[in-house]
This record gives structure tokens, sequence and C-alpha cells, in this order.
């Protein structure tokens, strides 16, 4: 498949890797170094109070001497893996070339692993040198003395699909996602970001639009697990593709599974009460609480509570919202 957009992700890594060669970028300078390493994931404080809250909804207990051994031992594992810093590593390992009529192109598979511990959620996806070249000129209008030293793979006019090409491309792509996943002020960016998840975030949402949930559920639970990664720094990035799952589930009758992504994005969102999802996801909790039977009335308080702090402005449904994303 053609794409022309783009994905990346978040931290920094305490414990060694050794199943995957790093990107030679990441030789970055001790005082990005240091930076990087001081970034904890979901680390807000007084800057994000939206993944304090997060943290604070934890299910691990304070430390207490009432604790058992064992206890104790999971607190104190769940807190290391909370404030273990994570790190993405990009590996291209295969391409594909595409011909179709009149054009033809190479696709490079890229593999985005977490670091920091297994990560059951690898991300692929394919782009191809277009992307990347689309990516390279974005990120120079913003970010030109960054990466102005960054040597970016020349067109040729031809030998594009030899061998010898192809394998240079590959090491020389991974180096430079490598290269800019070491600066933070890059790897936040809403280009670099797009790169990684916008083509396949048009999918999903134009299957939704068109009324192909389970299809949308497919590309939206694989994608979110990147953009969580790539956004750790504000959660509530995540927002809008949480309601979309909520939404392609609740049409496909599937009342549990809506309300359980439902409750992640009110969790993200408990400190943005002025949100434009903020109503209408509360709406929606209501209706999927009283088919779940579960308690609706202290949905229908935060309700009540938003709209009166609100001006009597329209508000969209949640699947209204969901349809105008990704337009393009």
């Amino acid at each position: 498949m053609d794409r022309d957009q783009h994905h990346t992700a978040e931290g920094d890594q305490w414990e060694p890797v050794t199943d995957i060669t790093t990107c030679s970028a990441a030789t970055q300078s001790d005082e990005e170094q240091n930076e990087t390493e001081a970034e904890i994931s979901f680390q807000v404080n007084n800057e994000n109070p939206e993944t304090a809250a997060l943290s604070d909804t934890s299910n691990s207990p304070s430390p207490s001497s009432s604790m058992t051994t064992k206890q104790l031992q999971d607190y104190w594992r769940n807190e290391k893996r909370r404030c273990r810093q994570v790190k993405l590593l990009f590996e291209i390992p295969s391409t594909r070339i595409v011909e179709q009529y009149l054009s033809k192109y190479v696709l490079y598979k890229i593999i985005i692993i977490q670091t920091g511990s297994f990560d059951g959620n690898r991300s692929v996806i394919e782009r191809r040198y277009s992307d990347f070249e689309k990516l390279h000129k974005n990120l120079l209008k913003d970010f030109n003395e960054e990466i102005e030293d960054v040597t970016f793979p020349k067109k040729c006019l031809t030998g594009n699909f030899t061998e010898e090409m192809i394998n240079e491309r590959k090491l020389a792509f991974r180096d430079y996602l490598g290269f800019l996943y070491s600066m933070k002020c890059v790897r936040r960016s809403k280009e670099f970001i797009d790169f990684l998840i916008r083509p396949e975030m048009e999918e999903a949402y134009g299957c939704l639009r068109g009324g192909q949930y389970t299809k949308a559920l497919e590309i939206l639970v694989q994608v979110i697990a990147l953009q969580e990664k790539l956004t750790r720094q504000s959660p509530v990035l995540v927002v809008p593709t949480l309601c979309a799952l909520v939404v392609c589930h609740k049409d496909l009758e599937n009342p549990a599974s809506a309300y359980e992504y439902g409750e992640k994005a009110l969790l993200r969102l408990q400190m943005h009460g002025g949100h434009r999802y903020y109503v209408p996801l509360i709406e929606t909790m209501i209706t999927l609480a009283y088919e779940l039977g579960k308690d609706f009335l202290s949905l229908q308080e935060k309700l009540e509570e938003s709209k009166a702090k609100r001006d009597q402005i329209k508000v969209f449904t949640l699947k209204e919202l969901a349809v105008r994303e990704y337009i393009q």
C-alpha cells in the first residue's frame, strides 16, 4: 500500500539491549544524553497534571509496615517498572518493490521496538522514499539548525532498485530515524509523530466513516500502541483514538469493550473537563453504563457539572467527532 505519511516514540532506557543494533545516531552528546536520561515515562508533577493523575490512580498501594513480603516485592517491582525510562529503537530489516500502473517504488519495512522491558506490541509500518523525503522537508522548516548536518539519501535517476542501493538506503534511513529520535524537540514534533502513525490513522478512520468497524478496530488497536509510546509526555493526545475505539465497539454491539476504552479515555481527561471530547464521551459512557448495569449516576453528575460550566453551544456526539478526524 502506498503511504505518504508517518510515526515515533518517547523515552530512554537504563538496561542494555543486545538483540538489536542500536542506531548510530544514538551517540548523542553527554549533555543530550543526560537530558534524555532525565525523562521518565509518565513523569509529570507540575509539568503535566494529566499524567500525574494517571499515576495517582495506579493500583499500586503505598508501602507500609503492614505489607507482606510478597506485597512489598510487588510494590517495588511495579514502581521500578513505572519509573523505567523508555526508548524506541528503529530497525529496517527488509523491503519490497511495488509495481503499479506507471509507478514503481520501494517500501521499507520499519520495526519500532520499545526498550526497557519486553515489548509485546512491536509496531511494524512501511514507508517509501518519498515519505522520508517529505518528513525531512517538513522538519527543515522548524528544526533547520538541529538537523542541518544530517545527510539525507539523495535521489538517483537510475539504480534505485539495485540490491546495493536498497541496502544502502535501509541503513541510512535506520540511522536517520535514530538520529531524529535522539532529539527531544524533534521526536515530540507533530511532523515526526505524523510520519509514524498518520497513514494508518487515515486508513482506520476511513474505515470507520465507511462503516467498516471491524477493519477500523484492527488498525486502531495496532496504531494506538505506537501512539501511546510516542506521546507519553501528553497522554491526552491519545483520547481521540480511544474514543474511536469506543465508537467501533459500540456500533459492533460490544458494550463491555466500549466501556473499557471509554474509562481509559476518561482517565486521561479528568484534568481536562473543557476538552471537546469530554461531554460527548461522558454521554456515551452513561448509555453504556446503563446498558451494562453499572453505576451511571456519578457520570450523570459529572455531565451536569460540566454542562453548567459551559456556554450553551452545540455539542457533537462521540461518533460525529470521530468521523471528523484524519480527513485527508
